[in-house]
């Protein structure tokens, strides 16, 4: 690839979209060769090195630059799971009916859908316990097998721990398992139950634990061994708000250190504070998809919040038909306004609104 790069920078004269066109046309035919953060790192400082015409801005440069960068950086986003066109039937019984979604690397993805839709039997798929019909489940690029189970930490809705046996030592029996050398086990186990407040029930028995406890416990068996794959089918069940608040900071803090993170839930306000991108299933097929944010911009109704300067606040409406920007210009007119912000619809009353159709 760096001869190529050469080779492109010994011409003198290039128009700005034939430079586009050509890195983005060397970036796409070198990615089996070259890892994603070489081929941004040498697009940037061939930008640099780049004749423009004298009269060009800097500033223009600067910005194409950027742009650029965008667009190549969009290219390289790597999928870590492929669920392609996957069906699923249980005695006539239609699980599942030809889903695809993708999975990014770097990203807490939801699975939403009301009960029955098909969200834990596709999990399961995902999860090796159970094989589709038809259709195929990728894991970087390549179709999983029973060996890539390894590589994932899956908590299931409903829980299963042996409650005879001590906090720690079922900790550190289950990270073992997943082929945790003992000594590392063990360390790791007293970090999460540190960070989890739960040290001084090391060696007290599962059963005495309240509900919430023992889930910490089964949560912290799950991502001890930190695989690429964290798999969670309702992880905020059983928790109270400030326990729940506490497992999505944990939740973030794995996917910011490199963990893919994949959870079934009905909490919506959850889905809206940790979701990048989300799949909705209804009646065992997607129905929406997309990433949080710009699925809240589709389906917004033009409602602003209008604040004024007396402090009264209320909703507003645009008229049909009229653009926002009229809409607040007209507002200014007949108030003193404070400010004001559109109210973007929550994912609740997404859920509803889809799933009711």
């Amino acid at each position: 690839m760096f001869k190529k790069i050469k080779k492109l920078k010994k011409l003198k004269e290039i128009k700005t979209n034939e430079f586009l066109s050509q890195i983005i046309s060397l970036a796409l035919s070198s990615q089996k060769e070259t890892d994603n953060a070489t081929i941004v790192f040498i697009s940037f400082n061939f930008f640099i090195s780049f004749n423009f015409p004298k009269e060009t801005d800097n500033a223009i440069i600067v910005f194409i630059s950027l742009i650029s960068l965008k667009v190549i950086n969009n290219i390289f986003i790597q999928m870590f799971i492929e669920v392609k066109n996957v069906s699923k039937q249980y005695s006539g019984h239609v699980a599942l009916n030809n889903v695809s979604l993708e999975v990014p690397e770097g990203s807490i993805y939801g699975l939403l859908g009301p009960n029955g839709a098909g969200k834990t039997s596709l999990i399961r798929i995902i999860n090796r316990i159970t094989h589709a019909d038809s259709g195929e489940v990728l894991m970087n690029g390549k179709v999983m097998t029973d060996a890539d189970i390894t590589k994932i930490g899956y908590l299931p809705e409903e829980r299963g721990l042996y409650k005879k046996m001590k906090v720690g030592e079922q900790i550190v029996y289950l990270a073992r398992l997943h082929g945790m050398t003992k000594q590392d086990a063990k360390l790791k186990m007293k970090e999460w139950l540190e960070r989890f407040e739960l040290t001084e029930w090391e060696n007290k028995k599962l059963e005495a634990l309240s509900k919430g406890m023992a889930q910490k416990v089964q949560f912290i068996a799950t991502v001890i061994h930190r695989p690429p794959l964290l798999i969670f089918d309702e992880p905020f069940s059983g928790f109270d708000p400030v326990n729940a608040e506490i497992l999505k900071k944990e939740i973030i803090r794995l996917k910011d250190e490199g963990s893919v993170v994949l959870f079934s839930t009905h909490n919506m306000s959850s889905v809206e504070e940790v979701c990048d991108e989300i799949s909705l299933i209804n009646h065992s097929e997607i129905v929406l998809q997309g990433k949080v944010k710009d699925i809240r911009q589709k389906y917004k109704k033009g409602i602003f919040e209008v604040n004024l300067t007396d402090g009264t606040t209320f909703e507003y409406k645009v008229p049909e038909g009229m653009s926002n920007h009229d809409a607040i210009a007209k507002l200014n007119e007949e108030y003193d306004l404070f400010g004001f912000h559109e109210i973007l619809p929550s994912m609740h009353e997404i859920f509803v609104q889809t799933v009711s159709e």
